[in-house]
């Protein structure tokens, strides 16, 4: 008799979830139901509690590359999560993969990470995740509550110089819920082989939910919008502000260590990676102030960061991905070029919007320039003004700069709008196009022999 009990409840309950009903309230119901012909023993006195789903997202996968892949999920409780993988799409001869390391499984209450490695490049896997509920009470005492499994099945197909396929890039969208979806609308449209989220996802990260919120879970339109469709993440200066931030690969993790040597383990974002002809380089550009604004405390040593990334980019241009590859293009979240960039008057920090903007630029332009010219690269794309413009090549300067548009929903106006960028190679070109997502209409086409 379960709504002759929650009668009896709700009569009797206060506004506090946890009083008893009173032992009068209990009695008189009691007597009711004895008067109506129904016995005590048949009454349901507490309804059963539901249990709420383990898996609480679909997955999203990170950090696309040619041998590995991870995915993370948020769960519910304490979990240990896994993904069984496949070649086939019936699952046949999966493999299952746990979170963590050797001899520890992860345990987590918020969100399972799970890196697959010695994947085949080129190649398209099948995969499900589900994860087993942990019952954590210290460390002897533990207890395995059982398996709960995704029924969905997804796939991914991993990178290399033998895929094929496009590529897109997103950046500035700064958790504003209808530039999220408009862009993941176009995405979703597109299907890219890969997708570059260039910087400034967040606002700032004080909390571990927060970054869940913005990454795992951005828009509830869109709850599968990284299943199938593999991601890469780089930081924009936003994304280096609040506690959290300082741990954001808890949420959207380093990407694999094989794929960097010793003394550049700690730049978990770089990458190199190869789509068919196309070589992608994935840079950060850090802070957008200088390491000594007042604001920052003195807790920001971007400009090391920087000279290390400089290290890396000067062995990684070198590196067979990229020269061996027809196209090369970069990407980081503040550009390389602005007209004026290189005006030692035009002021940094809370300077005019165009002298901020050139100011900003020469930090990593000064550093990074040299090697990418000399590694020919074709196109650098980044975000941060909010403004989409293209800077074609000119004398000083033989690839074009690509700034895509912010987080602004504004249909019909000139600059200010979300963006994709999206790239693919044709007839022996790269074409590349940016997309205007607020009216669906193509704003530049450019192609690269």
């Amino acid at each position: 008799m379960p709504a002759l009990s929650c009668q009896i409840g709700c009569n009797q309950m206060g506004k506090n979830d946890d009083m008893e009903i009173s032992r009068r309230g209990f009695i008189g119901g009691v007597a009711a139901l004895g008067a109506g012909g129904v016995s005590f023993a048949a009454m349901e006195v507490d309804a059963p509690k539901r249990v709420p789903s383990l898996i609480a997202s679909a997955p999203v996968l990170q950090n696309a590359a040619e041998r590995s892949m991870g995915v993370a999920f948020a769960v519910s409780a304490d979990a240990s999560g896994w993904v069984e993988i496949s070649r086939s799409p019936d699952m046949g001869g999966a493999r299952r993969v746990y979170s963590g390391g050797l001899g520890m499984m992860e345990v987590d209450d918020k969100l399972a990470q799970i890196r697959l490695r010695d994947l085949r490049p080129a190649t398209r896997y099948w995969y499900r995740i589900g994860a087993d509920r942990i019952e954590y009470k210290n460390g002897y005492r533990m207890k395995n509550l059982g398996s709960e499994v995704d029924g969905n099945i997804h796939s991914f197909t991993t990178l290399g110089a033998e895929a094929s396929g496009s590529f897109c890039i997103i950046n500035d969208t700064h958790d504003q819920k209808p530039a999220l979806d408009l862009v993941l609308a176009k995405l979703a449209a597109l299907k890219p082989s890969v997708v570059i989220w260039n910087g400034d996802a967040l606002n700032k990260a004080e909390k571990m939910q927060k970054a869940i919120d913005v990454l795992i879970t951005p828009h509830e339109k869109h709850p599968g919008y990284a299943a199938d469709m593999p991601f890469m993440f780089l930081n924009g200066n936003h994304d280096f502000r609040g506690r959290f931030a300082r741990h954001l690969e808890r949420v959207w993790m380093f990407r694999d260590p094989a794929e960097r040597g010793g003394r550049f383990a700690e730049l978990g974002r770089n990458f190199v990676q190869r789509l068919g002809d196309v070589a992608l380089i994935g840079l950060e550009t850090g802070e957008d102030k200088p390491d000594d604004y007042p604001v920052f405390a003195r807790i920001f040593q971007m400009d090391r960061y920087r000279d290390l990334q400089t290290e890396w980019l000067a062995e990684a241009v070198e590196s067979p991905t990229v020269k061996t590859a027809k196209f090369k293009v970069a990407i980081c979240h503040i550009p390389l070029f602005h007209p004026n960039w290189r005006d030692p008057k035009l002021p940094g920090g809370d300077g005019p919007v165009n002298g901020k903007c050139a100011a900003m630029t020469r930090p990593c332009a000064f550093r990074w320039r040299p090697l990418l010219e000399k590694a020919g690269i074709h196109l650098v794309v980044s975000g941060h003004t909010h403004r989409y413009v293209h800077y074609a090549p000119d004398v000083e300067r033989a690839w074009s700069q690509i700034v895509g548009g912010g987080c602004a929903v504004h249909p019909g106006h000139e600059t200010a709008f979300p963006s994709v960028v999206e790239g693919f190679v044709k007839g022996g070109s790269l074409v590349v196009r940016v997309h205007n997502c607020t009216d669906d209409k193509i704003v530049m086409e450019r192609s690269f022999s």
